[in-house]
């Protein structure tokens, strides 16, 4: 039990109630307790204290008087009310004369001192005090035994601590137990008080329940009444409409009166059904028995449910037992039994099934066995499925229509007449429903003579005779529209085009015949035909019904809403359930429009026609969106290549100025250089290696500043150059040597490159290109402030691939952010500051390695590291053309 639970108020309130008078009545059998056993320590005062015998016995009556005012005193109208206060005192009264004996013999040594664990034993399994008042009463009674022993004088403390020690003992079980029992009385009493509330509210609800089934029962006998009379009045025009039309050439008409008197009957049926259960729950239906042949009441039926079986092409077997000849039983009850058992196993059989309908005398039992070959019911539905308003799929993707009344008045009417009914199924085999009703033989009804009628009593039985002849139609109709097979194809003009998905062929019909004047009509019978034909033909605009089978409209709709060839397509949602949630629902999911069942056609009409002419304007605005987008582009991509053919012009003037002014300074160095190597003859020989190095490395920087200088013409001067097989680790060792001052001491350089790997290139290019990739990483690495641990990396991997060989160079730098990823190869483009670089060098790269026939490609994680591939062929593969720009190409 929570604490909550046992800390409330209301409880807490009940339980001191309900103590009071519990404490009281321990109280009172405390009192009697007290005033019998007081006097009855006389025996003991006679054979161990004679002399005193007198004494004792005035002590013993006072105490016995004492108790018996105090019990007086606590049944008056104020003692009632305090009974908690008072009982706490009637411990003392026994405790103080026992109290008074004690020192009034020996003290300590005094027998009466175990009167006093008397006491506390009553105050324990007598009077039941809380905790704290059982402690009260242990602590005076303590107090009063020393004070006895105290008061006699020639005390011994030996004997006062042996008896102190049990008396305490004795007290600390007492409050021990009283705290423990206190604690469970509250709780048992809050459990008790917690069921009785609950049985009182569980009894007013049942009430309210058992009053509302009534009203229910009532409300739906008077409701069914008053819908039976103006759809007799409604079906009867129809038919004369129908007579009136079956002979003229308005097929039109004539399919549209069929659709209404259908689905009139089915309603008239439904009702009827309602009305049964009703009746069967007030006890107002009886069992009217009279002769049945049932070999023609088998036939009557056959023919009732045939062209049903016809529609979906389903085997339909009888069989009758010869021993049945006239069976005395309630016709109407029998006929509404097998026809519900009938149209339930037509309804859920499929295409070419079979259905099977059994009459048999077994024993004392006429047996009617009806079997089918359909879906089946799951082994955990089957206790259900007799249950009103029960339905094995009650989603919106169900099948199969109905409410759940024809197997629940079949159980209900069968045991009406002393029968049973039994069903056994297994999913995807069938289901055979087996009906028990008592066997009553009858003699075969003869013929009888009618005498003629009056003519007012002709009017009048004619009348109810077509009444009742028009419910037993209403009762033979099957009670869900057939479902006749796959649409038909249509063939799309240049008028718009709908897409109506309904799974009621007569609506779908009727939608049909009222769209066709207007628009090219495309049908589907389920969510998924729906959704196919809908990709297939994008529609101008879709009807949905909500309750589809395989997909309800609302998945439907979702579906669509996701794909981009039909995500703009619109959409109205048909149902019959109109309430706000449903309808927040549709618009949610992207629906354009809603309708609730039954709808204007005008104003169906009037939707379809402002959502196509909606759509229609959006879709020349799309088109005229998109052209303009693009020549927006193409303006873009026109000025972005004469502003980088301007680049390039203005930088081959300029190159072509400096080039030859370069190369002066640069012959000159190298005049130079030759002399200084003659100079290191004359250097100690320990010297010269040290001197020869340097002048190496000062000739490799001299001819990587012309080789710059060459790349710089090659760039505004587009040539690819001899090619050769260069050896990839020989070039990756140069490219190392030349920016040796930058990464040596400060990067840590990490090569897995096979042995012999060679790449169809120009050493001096391929150089270039590495010296370019390396320097950009070791600008990457300089921007990276790495974590402890982690030292700046640089990975140069080799490997072969067929006939490609590919070179890779990784770091584990600053990367480069996703947006210029796209960008980096192109001319001038570049991320650094003003003065650290022109975004030449990755633009060369991708010109070089495309110039014989490679790729160059990159991919990063932003903060985190850069890696770029370099594809060369093993051979030469040049097709003499130079790709820049992400696939763009000019001439070489």
């Amino acid at each position: 039990m929570s604490d909550a639970f046992t800390n409330s108020k209301e409880i807490q309130k009940a339980f001191i109630e309900y103590d009071r008078q519990a404490i009281l009545n321990n109280v009172i059998v405390g009192c009697i307790i007290g005033i019998v056993l007081s006097p009855s320590g006389l025996l003991l005062d006679y054979y161990v204290y004679r002399p005193d015998f007198a004494f004792f016995l005035k002590l013993r009556l006072l105490c016995s008087l004492l108790i018996s005012v105090f019990w007086a005193i606590v049944i008056t109208p104020f003692g009632r009310k305090h009974p908690r206060e008072f009982g706490v005192l009637l411990a003392f009264i026994p405790a103080f004369f026992i109290s008074w004996m004690i020192y009034a013999t020996n003290g300590v040594d005094s027998p009466y001192y175990a009167g006093l664990n008397l006491v506390l034993l009553v105050v324990g399994l007598v009077l039941h005090w809380t905790f704290l008042e059982s402690l009260i009463v242990v602590s005076v009674v303590t107090v009063m035994y020393v004070s006895a022993c105290i008061l006699h004088g020639e005390t011994s403390s030996i004997g006062l601590l042996d008896n102190l020690y049990f008396l305490v003992l004795t007290g600390i079980i007492v409050v021990t137990g009283s705290y423990f029992h206190s604690k469970a009385r509250f709780r048992e009493f809050a459990l008790r008080y917690e069921l009785d509330k609950n049985k009182k509210e569980l009894e007013e609800t049942n009430q309210k329940l058992v009053e509302l089934d009534r009203l229910k029962g009532r409300f739906f006998a008077n409701i069914s009444h008053e819908l039976r009379t103006p759809l007799t009045l409604l079906l009867l025009p129809l038919e004369a409409l129908m007579q009136r039309f079956d002979h003229l050439p308005d097929d039109g008409t004539r399919e549209m009166l069929g659709t209404m008197h259908a689905n009139g009957m089915r309603l008239l049926k439904l009702i009827n059904d309602l009305l049964d259960l009703i009746r069967l729950e007030s006890g107002r239906m009886e069992v009217k028995s009279e002769p049945l042949v049932v070999e023609d009441f088998i036939k009557g039926l056959t023919s009732a449910v045939r062209q049903v079986a016809e529609d979906k092409r389903i085997k339909w077997e009888t069989h009758v037992d010869p021993q049945l000849a006239a069976i005395l039983t309630d016709r109407d009850k029998v006929e509404k039994i097998v026809l519900n058992l009938l149209f339930n196993a037509l309804k859920f059989t499929p295409v070419d099934g079979r259905v099977e309908l059994r009459a048999e005398k077994q024993g004392g039992d006429f047996v009617l066995i009806v079997s089918d070959s359909g879906v089946g019911i799951a082994r955990k539905s089957l206790p259900f499925i007799f249950d009103r308003f029960w339905q094995a799929d009650s989603s919106s993707k169900r099948k199969f229509q109905g409410v759940g009344i024809g197997l629940a008045l079949v159980k209900e009417l069968v045991e009406m007449m002393q029968g049973s009914v039994v069903v056994e199924s297994e999913e995807g085999k069938g289901t055979t429903f087996t009906v028990r009703l008592p066997y009553q033989k009858a003699e075969l009804p003869a013929k009888r003579e009618t005498t003629a009628p009056s003519s007012a009593e002709n009017g009048a039985a004619a009348s109810e005779e077509w009444l009742a002849n028009l419910y037993r139609r209403a009762e033979l109709f099957p009670a869900v529209a057939a479902r006749r097979g796959a649409v038909a194809p249509v063939q799309l003009g240049h008028r718009p085009t709908v897409l109506v998905a309904e799974d009621e062929p007569d609506m779908r019909r009727f939608l049909k015949a009222e769209l066709d004047k207007d628009y090219d009509v495309l049908e589907a019978a389920d969510g998924v035909q729906a959704l196919e034909k809908a990709l297939h033909f994008s529609p101008d605009i879709i009807l949905l019904d909500m309750m589809m089978p395989e997909m309800d409209g609302l998945e439907v709709c979702r579906e669509l809403r996701k794909r981009e060839t039909t995500m703009n397509i619109p959409v109205i949602l048909l149902t019959a359930r109109a309430d706000e949630e449903t309808k927040f629902n549709a618009l949610e999911i992207g629906a354009n429009d809603f309708l609730a069942k039954p709808f204007s056609s005008t104003e169906l009409q009037a939707r379809i026609k402002n959502l196509i002419e909606s759509h229609h304007f959006q879709r020349k605005l799309s088109k005229q969106n998109v052209a303009l987008t693009s020549a927006i582009e193409q303006i873009k991509e026109t000025e972005s290549q004469l502003v980088q053919s301007e680049k390039l012009a203005s930088l081959g003037r300029l190159s072509a100025g400096i080039i030859h002014e370069i190369n002066n300074p640069l012959n000159f160095t190298l005049t130079g250089l030759f002399a200084l190597r003659n100079k290191s003859k004359q250097l100690a020989p320990e010297q010269r290696r040290e001197y020869k190095e340097i002048l190496d490395d000062v000739e490799e920087g001299i001819k990587r500043v012309r080789d710059i200088v060459f790349d710089l013409r090659t760039f505004t001067h587009p040539g690819a150059g001899a090619g050769e097989l260069v050896e990839v680790p020989d070039a990756t060792q140069a490219a190392l040597r030349f920016l040796s001052g930058e990464w040596k001491g400060e990067i840590q350089i990490e090569q897995n490159i096979p042995p012999g790997q060679v790449v169809w290139a120009n050493r001096n290019k391929l150089i270039h290109v590495l010296v370019n990739l390396l320097q950009n990483s070791i600008d990457a690495l300089a921007e990276k402030k790495f974590a402890d641990g982690e030292k700046p990396t640089i990975w140069i991997e080799g490997r072969t691939q067929g006939d490609r060989s590919l070179i890779v160079v990784r770091d584990n730098g600053a990367g480069i952010d996703p947006k210029f990823l796209g960008k980096i190869f192109d001319p001038f483009f570049t991320t650094k500051e003003v003065g650290k670089g022109m975004g030449l060098g990755l633009s060369i790269c991708y010109r070089i390695v495309h110039g014989y026939g490679g790729r160059i490609s990159a991919k990063s994680e932003h903060g985190k590291n850069c890696e770029f591939t370099v594809d060369f062929a093993t051979k030469d593969e040049t097709t003499g053309e130079l790709e820049i720009n992400h696939g763009k190409s000019i001439r070489l």
